[in-house]
């Protein structure tokens, strides 16, 4: 098969290309480059059955030859970069997913659709079920993405319906692991970049908010089945083991040796208290549900910042 990752030179992206070749198939990158990253993927570049194109999702995408499965990652997560670049969140996340969608259908390809558990907003319900509306506050301070991306949904949910979009929407939970640019703002990489530097780990505000944590080799695996289904979806793609935000500073500290002190600062606004999926229904359509536990998990992420944290020292 012959696939397209839009934004597949960020996190999830460069590995979901890794795993698809892996399984023998061709990749076609397309990132912009804004928040994703060449060192991403320059392991792939001399790859026989790798190509990467420089381009923006917010324009029309032109690809020649055939394509099986478009992967729409292309989006900022990171909350530090999208509440700096709203209005771009918003268009990569509305032109974007139009264009991805357009070059699946006038390509007769399957569209898998990178929504996140952020559509659930600060969740009436819990675990989080697909079933579930939302909760999402469309004037609030990381309404951006969160609006963004149930846009997303509702206009490939419109596509399906109107035009026969042969597609799939993932809802993304909390995801980790080598890659993760350690300034993202995100829980995991963050505390770990902290406690490798000596820095203070930054917890906000009592640390008793919750989140799951799926390590990124079983969520590209949920992206690959998903692209290989016939699923509308939504389905959620998480961890189910819930931790709260303090309980990982303690235990990131442990796993790196450090004794850097946890300091407290206020709550940003619409933080959602809790996160945890349900997957049920992952389980049933795609026979998927995680399996690298947390610490094995962990480890490959300090190990990778430590590579990071080390290369940066060394002299020009």
């Amino acid at each position: 098969m012959r696939c397209v990752i839009t934004g597949g030179a960020g996190f999830l992206g460069s590995h979901l290309a890794d795993l698809i070749i892996q399984q023998g198939h061709e990749v076609l990158v397309l990132d912009s480059l804004h928040t994703g990253s060449r060192a991403n993927i320059c392991h792939l570049l001399p790859h026989p059955a790798f190509t990467f194109r420089e381009c923006d999702v917010r324009y029309p995408l032109q690809v020649d030859g055939p394509v099986d499965i478009v992967f729409h990652l292309a989006s900022p997560a990171s909350p530090p970069v999208f509440t700096a670049q709203r209005v771009d969140c918003l268009l990569t996340n509305s032109l974007g997913v139009y264009h991805a969608a357009r070059l699946a259908l006038d390509s007769g390809a399957r569209l898998v659709q990178a929504s996140t558990s952020e559509v659930y907003g600060d969740p009436l319900h819990h675990p989080q079920v697909e079933g579930d509306w939302g909760n999402v506050n469309p004037i609030g301070e990381r309404s951006c993405y969160d609006e963004g991306k149930r846009y997303g949904e509702a206009l490939i949910t419109a596509m399906r319906l109107e035009h026969g979009l042969n597609s799939g929407i993932a809802r993304i939970f909390n995801t980790y692991g080598p890659r993760m640019h350690p300034h993202d703002g995100r829980v995991i990489s963050g505390f770990v970049r902290q406690a490798l530097a000596g820095e203070p780990l930054t917890v906000f505000g009592n640390g008793s908010q919750t989140r799951s944590f799926c390590y990124v080799s079983d969520l590209v695996r949920g992206l690959w089945l998903l692209g290989n289904s016939d699923h509308p979806g939504p389905v959620n793609l998480g961890n189910p083991l819930e931790h709260s935000v303090l309980d990982m500073a303690h235990y990131i500290r442990r796993l790196t040796g450090s004794s850097s002190p946890i300091v407290h600062e206020p709550l940003p606004g619409d933080d959602p208290a809790r996160r945890r999926p349900q997957i049920a229904r992952a389980k049933e359509v795609l026979g998927w549900e995680p399996v690298v536990g947390l610490e094995e998990g962990m480890s490959q992420v300090i190990a990778w910042q430590r590579q990071v944290l080390a290369a940066s020292k060394l002299p020009a």
